[in-house]
């Protein structure tokens, strides 16, 4: 056969109609098992595929999902989104993508907008206040939301504050009793969840010091950090993320502070990029990934008409590298004081 191959080939060729190819084609209910098996045969000998436009129009939707991210930039996002991807298209769906650039004030008109385009959108860590949050989702559903808890809407997160607890831990029984944690963004809900662990391993742990820096989610936060930190008297820090916690290894490196000999420095979420820095950082990893897959079928699960019951919240694993070590003798205090000017 040349030419196009179309409904009503494959219908010819299975002795059906055409609207049984269409309902079958579309995944509707009510046709018999045995004419499904026959439209599908002869939709694969004849090589059909569906029309996309024609689908949409049949379905009354666009066969199209938003995935709205915070920083596009940011590697964890990536993951996120690629998972969402690849789950969504292995069910005939496409990906719209929108970055706010952190801009909170703009997100929810960003979101808004974005979800009249589609069928359904999954927000990955929303920085709007929970109650415009709460507001938009109730307008926008289907939703999923990654790494926020609202009511009613089905979501998906990892386990922050059970992650920096393990981060500290893992510090305090390396010998650390003055830590730092290098925070994000105060609008970061997963930031917010970190303070709590922090808060919580301080109550448990009165022996250990840990003072909390303000910075962001960047590398140049990381960077600018490096002064307050240093003055700090710490000897091991963890940071909000990776990416910090890489602009930080920098700026130590640059002042000639030696990791982990005089200060440990570990960070958060396990980027492609956290086991080639110097030293390979240590880190919680994140199943970014996969929270963007579980994302994906909880919505597929909203499309067929089911509710997804309860939250799913993933425990970050920890990746102990090169950069947490013991901490450092007194003498190698005095030594980094020295080169670094500071007492």
């Amino acid at each position: 056969m040349t030419g196009i191959t179309g409904i009503d080939d494959v219908a010819r060729a299975a002795g059906v109609s055409a609207s049984t190819v269409s309902r079958v084609m579309n995944g509707r209910a009510g046709v018999d098992a045995a004419l499904v098996e026959r439209v599908r045969t002869a939709a694969t000998a004849l090589g059909y595929r569906p029309n996309p436009l024609a689908r949409s129009l049949v379905l009354g939707r666009t066969q199209t999902i938003a995935v709205v991210v915070p920083d596009l930039a940011n590697p964890t996002f990536q993951g996120m989104l690629r998972g969402v991807t690849l789950a969504a298209a292995r069910d005939g769906y496409r990906v719209l993508v929108a970055d706010t650039s952190e801009d909170v004030a703009a997100e929810e008109a960003i979101v808004r907008e974005t979800r009249r385009r589609c069928d359904a959108v999954v927000l990955c860590s929303p920085r709007m206040p929970t109650d415009v949050l709460t507001a938009a989702v109730a307008a926008l559903d289907p939703v999923v939301v990654i790494n926020r808890s609202v009511p009613g809407i089905p979501g998906v997160s990892a386990d922050y504050r059970a992650g920096i607890v393990d981060l500290l831990e893992h510090l305090a029984a390396l010998g650390h009793r003055r830590l730092v944690y290098v925070a994000g963004s105060p609008s970061s809900a997963s930031d917010a969840a970190r303070r709590a662990g922090v808060a919580a391993f301080a109550q448990a742990r009165p022996d250990v010091e840990v003072r909390t820096v303000e910075a962001g989610a960047t590398f140049g936060d990381g960077a600018a950090a490096a002064s307050v930190v240093i003055d700090s008297g710490a000897t091991g820090v963890v940071a909000f993320n990776d990416l910090v916690a890489m602009g930080l290894l920098a700026s130590l490196a640059a002042r000639g502070v030696a990791v982990p000999a005089e200060m440990s420095v570990v960070g958060f979420d396990d980027i492609p990029f956290a086991a080639f820095t110097t030293p390979a950082l240590t880190t919680a990893a994140v199943p970014v990934g996969e929270l963007g897959e579980l994302a994906w079928g909880r919505l597929a699960a909203r499309f067929a008409g089911e509710e997804p019951e309860g939250d799913v919240v993933l425990r970050p694993e920890l990746r102990v590298r090169e950069s947490s070590g013991p901490p450092p003798a007194a003498v190698g205090r005095t030594a980094r004081a020295a080169r670094t000017g500071r007492s």
